[in-house]
C-alpha cells in the first residue's frame, strides 16, 4: 500500500473531524485526563499519531509505542513516535510494564468479550488506562458516527469493565480513566 502523503493526512483528519464533530475536544479531554506524567506509553490504535502528538506536547519526555492494524497509518505515525508496530488490539500486548495505555477511537471496534480480555491484560501490564471513544446512548446500541464494524457499549459498562471512571462526555463520546497504581 502506498504511504499517506501530508495532503492525504490533512484529508484524513478533515474526514474524521467531519464524522466526529467533537473530535478535537475528545482528543484534548483524553490527554488532559492522563492522571500522572507517564514515562512509558502504549497507544492502541495509534492511527496517524494525532493523540500521540498531543500527548507529547503535554509530556515531552514520554516514550510512546504505537500499535495499529493499518500499515498506512503506522507509516504516518512513525513521524511522531519512537516505535510503532503492526498489530491488532486482540493480539498480545508488547512486553510491559507500561505507565499508561491509551486508546482514542479504537476500543469500540472490539466485541464485548474482546474488550474485557483487553482490559484484563491492561490491568496486568499498566499503571493506568485512558480511553476516549464512542459509547452507546441506549437505544442506538451498535451504531456510531463512523463507518465500519463497531460494538459500542454504554459508558457505565466500559468504566465497570476496566475499573475506571467517566471523566468527560459530549454526546456519544466519552473519556474514561482507570488508575491502577
Amino acid at each position: 500500500m502506498p504511504a499517506m502523503s501530508s495532503s492525504d493526512d490533512a484529508s484524513y483528519l478533515d474526514s474524521v473531524r467531519g464524522q466526529v464533530p467533537h473530535y478535537d475536544e475528545l482528543q484534548d479531554a483524553a490527554v488532559a485526563a492522563v492522571p500522572f506524567e507517564p514515562a512509558n506509553v502504549l497507544e492502541l490504535g495509534i492511527g496517524t499519531g494525532e493523540t500521540a502528538s498531543r500527548l507529547l506536547a503535554r509530556f515531552p519526555e514520554a516514550r510512546i509505542t504505537g500499535l495499529d492494524a493499518d500499515p498506512d497509518m503506522l507509516f504516518k505515525a512513525r513521524e511522531v513516535v519512537q516505535e510503532v508496530s503492526l498489530a491488532r488490539m486482540e493480539d498480545p500486548l508488547p512486553d510491559g510494564p507500561w505507565d499508561l495505555i491509551l486508546s482514542v477511537l479504537s476500543i469500540h471496534r472490539l466485541t464485548d468479550d474482546q474488550k474485557r480480555t483487553l482490559f484484563r491484560r491492561v490491568r496486568e501490564q499498566s499503571k493506568a488506562l485512558v480511553i476516549g471513544d464512542f459509547v452507546s446512548l441506549g437505544d442506538d446500541r451498535g451504531e456510531t458516527q463512523v463507518p465500519g464494524r463497531a460494538y459500542p457499549d454504554t459508558a457505565e459498562e466500559l468504566a465497570d469493565w476496566c475499573d475506571g471512571e467517566l471523566v468527560w462526555q459530549r454526546d456519544d463520546l466519552v473519556v474514561i480513566v482507570a488508575d491502577y497504581r
